[in-house]
C-alpha cells in the first residue's frame, strides 16, 4: 500500500490518542472557592482570638463568602450551559433536577452556595442578638459549616466524574485537582474540632475519639476514590503544609484586642497549634491499604481503622509532652500563643494537660475511640468505592 494512504490514518488515530489535558476554568473556580472558604475560616477564627469582633465586613469574613460566590457563578454556569445547550459538552453526562440539567455536582455545589450565603445574615442578627461569640460549634456556623462541605462534595463529586471519564493523559492532572479538593475537606474537618483538640487535651481518649470522627472517613474514601497509592499520605500533606503556613506567617501582622476583658497581651495575630500528626498514620494506611485491596470490608476496616488510630496514638502522645515543653515555644511549633480572653491560671497557659480521665474513663474512651476508628474506616471505603464509579 502507498505510504501516502495511511497518513490519514494516522492522523486520526494521533489525534483521539491524544486528549487535551486542559482542566476546565470552572473546575479550577471550584478549587479556588474550598480554597476561600478554609483561608477565610482560619483566618477569621484568627481574628476573633486576636481582635475580636469588630465588622461583619472583615477581611476573612469576605474570603469565607466569597467561597459561596464562586461556587454559586461556576455551579450556575454549568447547569444553565447544560440546560440551554442541546449540544453541550456535558449534557449526555448530565442529571435532571426540577426541569434544569447539569452534572450531579454542580447541583450539590450551587446548594452549598446558596446555604453559605444564607448563614451570613444568619450570623449577623445571631451576633447583634446575643453578642460575641468565640465559640466554634454555634447555629450560624452549623449552617455555614454545612454550605461549605455541600460546596467540597459537589466539587469532589464534579472532578471525580471528571477523573473517571478521563483519559490517561488528562487523569493524572485531575487527579491531583481531586487529591486537593479532598485535603481541603480534611483541613475543615479539623478546623471545625480546634475547641476539642488542643495540646491540653492531647492525652485524654475523647481527643483521639474526635480527631478520627469524620476526618479518618474522609481520607479513607478519597484516597480509594483517587485510585493514587499515597493518597492518604497527600490529603493530610495539603492539611500540613495550610496549617504551618498559617502558623509561621499569621504572627508576622500586628493585631490587638478591641474586645474586653483582655487576659493575655496580643500584639499579633494568633494562629492555631502546630498540625496534628496524622500525615504519619495516613502513610500507614496507604501501605495498608495497597496490601489488603482483595480483602473484604469487613476484614480491611477493622485493620486500616486500628492501624490508623494506634500509629496516631504512639506519634501524637509524646509529641503532646514536646509541646507542652519550653522547646516548642518558638516561631516553628508556635506554642507560646494564645487568645486575648486566655486566663493566665488556664492549663493552656501554663502548659498543663487536663485533669486525667479515670482508668475506667479512659478504658471506655479509647473502646469508643476504636469503634469509631472501624465505622469511619468502613463508611470511607464504601464512599470510596462509589466515588470511583460517578460519571455524572
Amino acid at each position: 500500500m502507498p505510504p501516502t494512504a495511511t497518513r490519514p490514518a494516522v492522523r486520526t488515530h494521533l489525534r483521539v490518542l491524544r486528549p487535551n489535558p486542559a482542566i476546565p476554568w470552572y473546575l479550577w473556580c471550584a478549587a479556588l472557592a474550598v480554597t476561600s472558604a478554609y483561608i477565610g475560616g482560619y483566618w477569621d477564627i484568627s481574628w476573633h482570638r486576636s481582635i475580636g469582633r469588630d465588622s461583619f465586613w472583615s477581611p476573612p469574613h469576605i474570603a469565607i463568602y466569597g467561597c459561596g460566590v464562586l461556587a454559586g457563578l461556576s455551579s450556575a454556569y454549568l447547569i444553565l450551559t447544560t440546560t440551554l445547550g442541546a449540544h453541550a459538552p456535558l449534557r449526555p453526562v448530565s442529571v435532571g433536577i426540577w426541569g434544569l440539567r447539569g452534572p450531579l455536582g454542580a447541583f450539590i455545589s450551587a446548594w452549598g452556595g446558596l446555604a453559605m450565603l444564607v448563614s451570613a445574615p444568619f450570623d449577623n442578627w445571631w451576633h447583634n442578638a446575643y453578642g460575641l461569640d468565640v465559640r466554634i460549634v454555634s447555629p450560624p456556623h452549623m449552617v455555614l459549616a454545612a454550605g461549605f462541605f455541600g460546596i467540597n462534595f459537589g466539587t469532589v463529586l464534579l472532578m471525580q466524574a471528571f477523573v473517571n471519564r478521563a483519559e490517561i493523559a488528562a487523569r493524572r492532572s485531575l487527579r491531583r485537582l481531586l487529591l486537593y479538593v479532598g485535603g481541603m475537606a480534611v483541613c475543615e474537618s479539623l478546623l471545625l474540632k480546634i475547641e476539642y483538640i488542643s495540646r491540653s487535651q492531647m492525652h485524654s481518649a475523647a481527643f483521639y475519639a474526635v480527631t478520627v470522627s469524620g476526618t479518618l472517613g474522609i481520607v479513607t474514601a478519597l484516597a480509594i476514590a483517587s485510585r493514587h497509592r499515597w493518597g492518604a499520605t497527600i490529603l493530610t500533606s495539603v492539611y500540613a503544609l495550610f496549617s504551618v503556613a498559617f502558623l509561621w506567617i499569621l504572627p508576622l501582622f500586628p493585631a490587638e484586642p478591641k474586645l474586653g476583658p483582655v487576659y493575655s497581651p496580643v500584639t499579633h495575630f494568633v494562629p492555631w497549634e502546630f498540625p496534628l500528626l496524622i500525615m504519619i498514620p495516613a502513610l500507614v494506611t496507604d501501605l495498608i491499604l495497597q496490601r489488603t485491596a482483595a480483602w473484604r470490608p469487613l476484614a480491611r476496616a477493622p485493620v486500616t481503622g486500628l492501624a490508623f488510630l494506634g500509629t496516631f496514638i504512639v506519634v501524637q502522645w509524646p509529641f503532646a509532652y514536646f509541646l507542652m515543653s519550653p522547646l516548642a515555644r518558638n516561631w516553628v511549633f508556635g506554642a507560646g500563643y494564645w487568645d486575648f480572653n486566655t486566663l493566665p491560671s488556664s492549663p493552656y497557659a501554663r502548659f498543663e494537660f487536663l485533669p486525667p480521665d479515670t482508668p475506667p474513663q479512659f478504658a471506655r474512651g479509647m473502646l469508643i475511640a476504636v469503634l469509631i476508628a472501624c465505622a469511619m474506616t468502613y463508611v470511607g471505603l464504601h464512599l470510596g468505592r462509589v466515588l470511583q464509579r460517578v460519571k455524572r
